[in-house]
């Protein structure tokens, strides 16, 4: 059996928890600094309270933005067993057990519970070409907001006639974050093209209307982030499974999608269905077949947002390029 071990993480800090009886709810915790000292001075402390090899060891934590994945990777190294669950899950969990207080040792062991009693599936580290990849679109998304910043900043310096200084300050900074933004959009061809597999992957992407290499390279980056069992699985992960909401035979209401995954790729994803229900076949059939049934546009354009992500999963997995269902 498999000791369970539950960690609240914030910036500095990690609120760990052994919980040492699942049924009378007895419990040790510790708090360790959140760095690699913090991390190694964790698994000692583990190792020696609990007299278990570090294999029989399972952390449970929550995916808090960028703040577990360092903790994350170095369990994993170490040969320990790892969970990150979904905030919204624990969130979920803990309105379940009816608690209201909360602090952060008592958040590890409402974490170490979830554990105990929910058999969390185990996370896997990203391949590092897929991290490498990723952090370069951050990098890239980045130097955009930037770049658009400093063009609203131009268009109000202009606008109330600024000194040619500050305008010129401005320009400067817009010459330099175009030419960084053309450097890293080099770096990330390079890096797709460095590997056989991801330049595959992109080839077989761009063999879909409406997909074009921007969206081809947050494609990969999504799908080989993780092991996805389905392309239903996958589409759900965007945040494009639709969410319905019936009691009884008088509420009725309308489905919506349930926007969990990134919103950034959710909105390319929007501008390349707009695209593919002009110029790719089966989302353009699916899509006039769901208006004809009555469905508004705006859940018709969903769908095919969906449909674009399955159909993005299954050249992948299939390693074949896209061909269409619908003659």
């Amino acid at each position: 059996m498999m000791t369970i071990i539950g960690i609240d993480i914030s910036k500095d800090k990690n609120d760990c928890c052994w919980l040492r009886d699942t049924e009378t709810g007895k419990v040790k915790t510790k708090v360790l600094k959140n760095n690699a000292a913090g991390f190694q001075a964790l698994i000692e402390w583990v190792l020696k309270n609990t007299g278990q090899p570090i294999e029989s060891i399972h952390f449970i934590m929550e995916a808090t933005g960028i703040y577990h994945e360092a903790l994350a990777y170095a369990l994993y190294k170490a040969g320990a067993s790892v969970s990150v669950i979904n905030p919204a899950q624990m969130h979920s969990y803990i309105k379940s057990l009816g608690k209201r207080s909360k602090t952060d040792k008592k958040d590890s062991v409402i974490i170490a519970r979830y554990g105990a009693t929910q058999s969390p599936l185990l996370w896997q580290p990203e391949a590092n070409e897929i991290r490498e990849l990723k952090a370069l679109i951050a990098r890239y998304e980045a130097i955009c907001c930037d770049c658009q910043r400093e063009q609203n900043r131009l268009e109000k310096a202009e606008i109330t006639q600024a000194s040619s200084i500050v305008i010129d300050s401005i320009n400067t900074v817009i010459l330099e974050l175009t030419k960084e933004k053309k450097r890293i959009k080099k770096l990330i061809d390079d890096h797709i093209n460095r590997y056989p597999q991801l330049k595959k992957d992109r080839t077989y992407l761009e063999s879909i209307p409406s997909i074009g290499p921007v969206l081809s390279q947050y494609m990969i980056a999504l799908i080989r982030s993780r092991d996805f069992s389905s392309a239903k699985e996958c589409s759900a992960f965007v945040g494009l499974n639709p969410i319905m909401h019936e009691s009884g035979s008088s509420i009725r209401a309308r489905p919506h999608l349930s926007k969990m995954g990134n919103a950034k790729l959710r909105s390319k994803l929007y501008m390349a269905a707009v695209v593919a229900i002009q110029h790719n076949p089966d989302i353009k059939h699916q899509y006039e077949r769901l208006l004809k049934n009555g469905k508004s546009k705006m859940s018709a354009l969903g769908a095919a947002m969906r449909k674009l992500v399955q159909i993005c999963f299954g050249v992948i997995k299939h390693q074949i390029p896209y061909q269409p269902q619908v003659k």
